[in-house]
Parts: C-alpha cells; structure tokens; sequence
C-alpha cells in the first residue's frame, strides 16, 4: 500500500519567498495533509504565515539545498517545489544545479514556476 502522506520538500529563492507563501496559502487545504520539509527561511515564512508545520532545515546556500539532495537520494522526499529566480545569479548555483540534477536522477516531480507547481498540487490527495 502506497503512503497517502506525501513529504513535500519546498524552496523559494529570496525574491521569489513571498510567491511561494502566496501559492501555499492558495492549496493550503492540500498542504494540511502532508509532511513539508523546506530550507531555513522559507520554512519560516511558510510556518509564519500559514501556521502550517514545516520541519526547516539550514538555509539553502548554507546547505539546505544538498540537505534537501541527500532526502531524494535516501528516497525520503516525494516532490520537490522550487520558486527559483532563473534570471537572478546565485551563489550557491551549483547546489541549485545538483538538487534539480538529483529530481531527475530518481524520478522526483519538480516544479520550478507557479505554473508547473499547480500540475503537480492536484496530484495530492
């Protein structure tokens, strides 16, 4: 038997935090129903803003990224919500590289727009 929880990993690129607040707050009946796993900041400003429970791991260019990459590694993350700002450089760019290589690598769903996160939303119970 498949487990109905899903474990939802999330991530927002700093300009992009408040879109994916906005997009939780949208599907938040959705998000009730399922384990959230983010990166630091983004976490907090989920939990703060919706009172959902996220467990936050470190920030992302201090580690919340491969942090997230070794839970899809170990086949403990079920999808993957990721509001990057593709136009904005970043740092941390080869961690981003390597935790969208990873989704790939053992078929995790990821969504890196709005658009694409919405596909995937529908597909939780």
């Amino acid at each position: 038997m498949v487990n109905s929880i899903q474990k939802v990993g999330l991530v927002a690129h700093d300009n992009m935090k408040p879109l994916i607040v906005e997009w939780i707050k949208k599907h938040l009946d959705k998000f009730k129903k399922h384990d959230l796993i983010a990166t630091g900041t983004t976490g907090k400003r989920i939990e703060d803003a919706t009172g959902l429970k996220v467990k936050k791991l470190k920030s992302g260019p201090l580690g919340g990224d491969q942090q997230l990459g070794a839970m899809i590694a170990e086949q403990q993350l079920d999808m993957l919500i990721f509001f990057w700002d593709p136009m904005e450089p970043m740092p941390h760019d080869p961690d981003v590289k390597a935790l969208l290589r990873l989704c790939s690598v053992y078929n995790i769903p990821v969504a890196c727009n709005q658009a694409t996160a919405d596909f995937i939303v529908e597909g939780l119970k």
